[in-house]
């Protein structure tokens, strides 16, 4: 817990505005060809309200969308399937979120790819340095929550050389053979990230996904 890897990045203001669309709005708009799954076929989500609280604004949500969110979110994108199902969430400023919800044939499918999931989100610091050494990132462990079976914390900083500095939080969760992943991100630094909230968020989503 607490370990800290500080690297040389490229772009996460692009990166954190696709970890949860966290760049705006604009960036939750649902395809007009997405569907959403019957409520008996997925996964609970969790609710705005569940969200850690903005100080000055109420959390929005969209719709639980099936497949893949567009754009991929960073760090988890590359590993999602296309029976992912997604919910975007946005304030009326600079924050936002988004949760990912997988449900796989079987239990030890949904072991081994939330272990996947975990290892991008460790290794995507080292990621984003290899392709652009543009921008300073560090990352953050904050370590394994007991639900279910197990959810894992975990925080990314980047700040560009012309200014921009943005705050990401990341939590991988399973309960038997579904697995969720839930993204918030703002404008700020490691100061700035809710993260005693944003645990409290991740174990709400996790009880909630049967």
């Amino acid at each position: 817990m607490g370990e800290t890897v500080k690297i040389r990045a490229r772009g996460i203001r692009t990166t954190v505005a696709a970890l949860a669309a966290v760049a705006g709005v604009a960036a939750v708009a649902v395809p007009a060809a997405a569907a959403t799954p019957p409520a008996s076929a997925t996964p609970r989500f969790l609710e705005p309200a569940e969200l850690p609280p903005h100080p000055t604004s109420p959390w929005y949500a969209g719709p639980v969308t099936a497949g893949q969110p567009d754009p991929l979110p960073v760090c988890v994108g590359e590993a999602l399937p296309s029976i992912a199902s997604h919910r975007s969430y946005w304030t009326e400023f600079d924050t936002s979120a988004q949760q990912i919800t997988v449900v796989e044939r079987t239990e030890q499918r949904a072991k081994d790819f939330a272990a996947l999931l975990r290892k991008d989100i460790t290794g995507c610091a080292k990621k984003l340095m290899e392709r652009d050494p543009d921008l300073t990132a560090t990352q953050k462990s904050y370590g394994r929550l007991n639900v279910e079976e197990g959810a894992h914390v975990y925080g990314l900083h980047t700040a560009s050389a012309w200014g921009s500095s943005d705050i990401g939080l990341f939590s991988v969760g399973r309960d038997g053979r579904t697995v969720t992943v839930v993204l918030w991100g703002q404008m700020g630094n490691f100061q700035h990230a809710q993260v005693g909230d944003f645990k409290t968020t991740t174990v709400t989503a996790v009880n909630k996904l049967y």
